[in-house]
């Protein structure tokens, strides 16, 4: 199957019940669960509330108009929008689109891989939130992620703790021992950030900054700037 038809598939499971419960609930537990049943915890509470330090220092480093993928119940971008600074998200759950509207920021149902508003425009992308396991395959994400950005575009990855590079197929369910509502099986990824930097290709990407703050792991990758006339993409002589 390819990442696109993967991605369209996924959007079904982010749709579910569980996600759509929680969302509304406006707290979990929720959690991706694994074929061998281990599971992993989705902060969903803290999706669900106002951006928190954490975010703001993100957001500080952001060049408008910003395009946040997999933009959830909508913190980061409703953050923006309060600035004043263009945002767009986007999300495959109607749950959290009508969410992160509600909080004032301008989202859409949308794949990633649909065709989107703006695309080789937008000066930053996020992939933040374990966003960067859309689709199970971090190498077309991030090829996809180069064609919506400008030339000299800024991506922001959030990373896992550790060299972790995992694709596995996992459902979203709710408390253990809950009710037994899950989604069927959709394709993840798990990377750490020497993974992450493995999948950017240095044709592509070039590392601008990495960081730690309150235990979270970010990237700040920037797609390659054509120069001409001995000037690079800022204006400045080289």
């Amino acid at each position: 199957m390819s990442v696109v038809r993967q991605a369209r598939a996924a959007a079904r499971h982010w749709s579910a019940d569980p996600y759509a419960d929680a969302l509304r609930a406006g707290g979990g537990p929720l959690f991706l669960r694994r074929g061998d049943g281990w599971l992993l915890p989705l902060e969903v509470d803290r999706w669900c509330a106002r951006a928190d330090a954490v975010d703001r220092e993100l957001l500080d480093r952001c060049e408008p108009a910003v395009l946040d993928v997999g933009c959830g119940p909508g913190r980061l971008v409703a953050e923006l929008a309060a600035r004043g600074e263009p945002a767009l998200g986007i999300d495959v759950s109607e749950a959290a689109v009508a969410h992160t509207r509600r909080l004032g920021g301008r989202a859409l149902v949308r794949s990633v891989f649909a065709p989107l508003p703006g695309a080789g425009r937008w000066r930053t992308a996020l992939l933040v939130d374990g966003n960067l396991g859309i689709g199970g395959d971090p190498g077309a994400l991030l090829a996809r992620m180069a064609e919506l950005l400008c030339p000299g575009g800024l991506l922001i990855v959030e990373t896992a703790p550790g060299d972790i590079d995992e694709r596995v197929t996992v459902r979203l369910v709710g408390a253990p021992g809950g009710p037994a509502a899950a989604s069927t099986p959709f394709p993840w990824a798990r990377l750490g950030t020497p993974a992450l930097l493995r999948h950017a290709g240095p044709s592509t990407w070039r590392i601008s900054d990495r960081w730690t703050a309150g235990g979270r792991h970010f990237v700040a990758l920037r797609t390659h700037a054509p120069t001409v006339a001995g000037l690079d993409h800022h204006g400045k002589v080289n």
